[in-house]
């Protein structure tokens, strides 16, 4: 990266999340003349005036907007509408409260989740408007579209000039892995570890390991945030891709024998299995800013694997408390 961060002072909301630490990782190289990443301890950013409180403390140049209330399939199920207002109110009161502080630079990180259900694979922005997203990530990926929408529209009127960026799934060490909020990757990993552990011969997989993911090394994400914050100030929203969709089928198989697990794989065809496919194209990343992923998923898998055994009580209680990404 060039010298552009040097003076700059940036402000990192969810910085303390697992997709958070890695971009406030990877920025402290580039030696900011201030980096701020608060907790949802710190500022509730539902309520505008803790947004403004924010934005009046730091006073920041850039802004990357990374708060968010996640969580697999189960939690969708389990709680849409909390994730639907949460996420709804973090992503208005931060984008609004930058507008009206004149920040220079704001990054909002979306999500592939508000991609209609059935769409056409890989992934292109233009299709974000074809169709209603699938019906256990429809609430959460909503309220993050909305916010595109919502920086569109203060171009527009206003001149505000935020950009929008939709990692696919992400994964890697510092991922969440207490079952309730964790997403397929770290849920899979424990779920075999657990098994070798305790010697059972089978474990359970939710649906019938005919849908697809693409994966993308939390790393690789920081990277292409900071290149886009960096060198795009365009309108149109962006996707941040591995260019490599993988079945479910194959990757419960992956998991099993990155962690030893020899056993039999029962597939419970009543649970859902969620998007019937998930790729984005990432050539729109490429052209603009020059991101491409560079992780291999097989050394990907590996480290957060190890990354788990060696910190699994963090790693089981990440995300039970706070509201970061």
């Amino acid at each position: 990266m060039s010298g552009f961060w040097a003076s700059k002072r940036v402000l990192i909301t969810g910085g303390t999340g697992f997709l958070g630490q890695s971009v406030c990782r990877l920025l402290n190289q580039q030696e900011p003349a201030l980096m701020v990443a608060p907790s949802s301890a710190d500022y509730d950013l539902r309520t505008a005036d803790d947004a403004q409180r924010l934005l009046a403390d730091t006073q920041p140049d850039v802004v990357i907007h990374l708060a968010a209330r996640v969580g697999g399939i189960g939690a969708n199920l389990e709680r849409p509408a909390d994730l639907y207002l949460d996420n709804l109110l973090m992503g208005t009161n931060v984008i609004e409260q930058c507008r009206l502080a004149g920040t220079d630079r704001l990054v909002v990180v979306g999500t592939i989740c508000s991609y209609p259900k059935y769409t056409k694979v890989p992934f292109s922005e233009d299709s974000l408007w074809t169709g209603y997203p699938e019906e256990t990530n429809a609430p959460y990926g909503v309220a993050k579209l909305a916010q595109l929408v919502q920086l569109q529209a203060n171009r527009d009127q206003h001149g505000q000039q935020g950009i929008y960026l939709m990692p696919t799934n992400l994964y890697g060490p510092g991922d969440k892995f207490h079952p309730s909020v964790s997403h397929v990757i770290p849920a899979l990993i424990k779920k075999c570890v657990d098994a070798v552990e305790a010697g059972h011969d089978s474990i359970e997989v939710w649906g019938a390991g005919t849908a697809s993911r693409e994966f993308l090394y939390v790393d690789d994400a920081a990277q292409g945030i900071l290149l886009a914050a960096e060198h795009y100030r365009g309108a149109e929203p962006v996707n941040l891709g591995a260019n490599r969709e993988i079945p479910v089928k194959e990757l419960v198989e992956d998991v099993a024998e990155v962690t030893g697990f020899s056993g039999r794989i029962e597939w419970d065809s009543s649970r859902p299995d969620g998007q019937p496919r998930r790729c984005v194209d990432p050539s729109r990343a490429k052209r603009l800013f020059g991101f491409e992923a560079t992780t291999p998923f097989p050394e990907g898998l590996r480290h957060t694997y190890r990354w788990y055994l060696a910190n699994r009580q963090e790693a089981e209680s990440r995300g039970l408390s706070d509201t970061s990404a």
